[in-house]
């Protein structure tokens, strides 16, 4: 199975809702977006300025099917980004969803990540996450950070195989995460 990994388009604006998703989980989906979360996504995945735009994502595929993706953006544009897509889920759904920060300028920051069920256990992750962090590390970035429950060892596990370390703590909708990063070498 060859697998490509490229830049997402306007046009994978649903995949990257799937990814986005998935990423989320079904529930808290729901809870900060409502019944049609996912449709909210893809709405935001099409936009120029959102954290979940297509400009923040790159997307594993297989002929021209999408497996899989990454979303993650420059830390210090949390704020800019973060506002188009809060006032959005606002309109849509009537409630400002309350979030707290969860990257910081200096990192480049993944946001969500998701293999399709049927091609995960196949390395697909730690492709997208390579090269994630290609592409942030060649644009200058001195590092990556993402969040990492702490009740899912197996993908912390993933993180410290690549280089990934605990820096600290941290409280995501009502969750305790690592915030792990990977310096630049």
């Amino acid at each position: 199975m060859k697998i490509s990994i490229r830049q997402a388009t306007q046009d994978d604006a649903r995949s990257i809702a799937q990814v986005i998703g998935m990423g989320f989980g079904e529930d808290l989906l729901r809870q900060y977006c409502g019944n049609n979360g996912m449709a909210l996504m893809e709405a935001l995945a099409k936009m120029e300025v959102s954290q979940y735009s297509y400009h923040n994502a790159i997307l594993a595929e297989v002929g021209n099917q999408v497996i899989g993706g990454i979303v993650g953006y420059d830390g210090s544009l949390l704020r800019q980004l973060r506002q188009p897509t809060l006032a959005y889920i606002e309109q849509q759904t009537g409630v400002m969803p309350q979030v707290q920060e969860e990257t910081e300028p200096g990192e480049f920051y993944l946001d969500s990540l998701a293999v399709f069920p049927p091609y995960r256990h196949q390395g697909i992750g730690r492709q997208l996450i390579l090269a994630f962090c290609e592409k942030a590390f060649g644009d200058g970035h001195p590092c990556v950070g993402l969040l990492v429950d702490q009740d899912n060892p197996k993908a912390e596990r993933l993180y410290s195989s690549l280089g990934f370390q605990r820096v600290k703590q941290k409280q995501l909708f009502n969750h305790l995460l690592w915030h792990m990063q990977k310096q630049a070498t």
